[in-house]
């Protein structure tokens, strides 16, 4: 039986995250570089045009404000768990600094990335993991340490992701619709949706309105009720199992504005699944 207990330890860069729910969803837009190891359960991360599944042993690299909605789930009778490294600024400037090494300025942004195994990312995350059993905090120089190790280990294993690991820029103003027909799905805060385009909410929301013709909230509520109509009859899925991917917070919300636009709930279509 799986209790449902969620559980984060932090050792100053290094985290643990546990959960023993059997299904987690939550947008992601990471505000720093991640490595992420999957030690047990299962992670669906839920791109615009894919979803990445990743299992117990898989190590996955984020981008920082990369957007992604993850699910959290058990897997053969285990809980969620994973454990990850998080890469400051300062963390790797020192490094840069350190090795006199600076990133290619053409290298191009990498997406969420799956890592090949290697014996290095083995040692890597099997000497982490004893740390989260101290009563204490861990010294800050072994911790530095490990982040240190972690910077070299890309280096040599993926010099493109290690490469963005010097990019530290905020977002620039960028087109307007193609964020958003690509990204309409994800459930964020308004001003959000203006800092990943390069805005202030207020030229957000401007922007806009000189794009669609219409206000953010309303535009995005019609997108995901298309998206969620497609996914019901062309797919044959079900609401249950939709709602969270198009961009509700909750079945009831889904549901109601699902009826509110087509005249009739998605239960309708999803007993027709």
């Amino acid at each position: 039986m799986i209790s449902h207990t969620r559980r984060a330890v932090s050792k100053a860069s290094i985290f643990l995250t546990c959960t023993g729910e059997k299904h987690q969803g939550n947008q992601l837009v990471v505000q720093k570089n991640t490595l992420i190891r999957m030690l047990s359960g299962e992670m669906r991360i839920i791109l615009p045009h894919s979803t990445l599944i990743v299992t117990a042993g898989d190590t996955i690299f984020f981008p920082r404000l990369e957007l992604a909605k993850v699910m959290k789930l058990s897997k053969d009778g285990r809980p969620y768990q994973s454990a990850a490294i998080y890469f400051t600024p300062e963390s790797v400037q020192q490094y840069f600094a350190k090795h006199h090494f600076k990133p290619a300025v053409d290298g191009g942004k990498p997406g969420i990335s799956l890592l090949e195994p290697h014996p290095l990312l083995e040692s890597l995350f099997n000497s982490i993991l004893p740390y989260f059993d101290l009563n204490n905090q861990l010294p800050e120089n072994i911790a530095e340490g490990k982040v240190t190790e972690a910077i070299s280990i890309l280096k040599e294993l993926n010099i493109s992701l290690f490469n963005a690991l010097g990019h530290f820029e905020e977002p620039g103003k960028i087109n307007l619709t193609e964020f958003m027909e690509r990204n309409f799905m994800f459930n964020m805060p308004m001003d959000q949706f203006g800092y990943l385009t390069g805005r202030s909410l207020t030229t957000f929301k401007r922007d806009f309105k000189k794009v669609f013709y219409t206000t953010p909230q309303k535009w995005l509520t019609q997108k995901r009720l298309e998206l969620a109509y497609h996914q019901l009859t062309a797919k044959n899925r079900k609401a249950a199992d939709i709602y969270l991917e198009v961009g509700f917070e909750n079945l009831s919300h889904f549901s109601y504005a699902f009826k509110k636009q087509f005249g009739y709930p998605p239960s309708r279509l999803s007993a027709k699944a």
